[in-house]
């Protein structure tokens, strides 16, 4: 019953805060979905704000998920000309997580991604198809030591400065579908599915 009084105070506190935001607006983010933001040139991604979620079933019971992240790479990009974009970027296959130590370990393994010998895996784009905001990329995908081609669905998200670094950003999402065994990781197919659905989120910096 004591705390009562203080939950009390911290809820009012709490709701007078969020009326005074509302009174004096809430700040604007740095970037907007505005492509007139975007001066071009060279960008290179941000390894702390760029991930690939992927998603597969398991035994038909489940999608389980992961995500790998802190890539490296680099977007070049001319507003005036967007269908030459360029984009290369390589992620560290031993970044993999899934939130499960075991299954992690054992991705990492010469049973599937066996990252001691095959430790990245890399995207090089080869066309870029533009329609409007969103853009059909294609390119050569290389995991576990095999390439094969493959389009990402993609979208342009927003545009900005960074307040801190000064610098410009530049976002995107995209998705794409792949199939574990055209990579050589089909162990367990059909128990495991094999398709791997893929979620991107992507940042660049210039």
């Amino acid at each position: 019953m004591r705390t009562l009084p203080i939950a009390a105070i911290a809820a009012i506190g709490l709701f007078t805060s969020a009326a005074l935001v509302a009174q004096a607006g809430a700040p604007a983010t740095p970037g907007a979905a505005d492509p007139a933001r975007v001066t071009g040139g060279t960008y290179a991604v941000d390894p702390g704000h760029t991930q690939v979620l992927f998603a597969y079933n398991h035994m038909g019971i489940t999608n389980n998920v992961g995500v790998i992240a802190m890539p490296t790479g680099s977007l070049t990009l001319d507003p005036k000309k967007p269908a030459d974009a360029k984009v290369s970027i390589s992620f560290p296959v031993a970044n993999i997580r899934t939130g499960i130590a075991k299954l992690d370990e054992h991705l990492m393994s010469a049973q599937f991604f066996d990252a001691a010998k095959f430790p990245n895996a890399t995207f090089e784009s080869t066309s870029v198809k533009i329609d409007g905001t969103d853009a059909d990329i294609t390119g050569n995908l290389t995991i576990h030591g095999v390439t094969k081609p493959v389009t990402l669905d993609a979208s342009f998200v927003g545009a900005g400065t960074n307040p801190m670094s000064k610098k410009e950003m530049i976002g995107f999402s995209a998705t794409a579908a792949i199939k574990r065994s055209d990579f050589g990781l089909g162990m367990a197919v059909p128990m495991v599915g094999d398709a791997v659905e893929l979620k991107i989120v992507a940042e660049f910096d210039k």
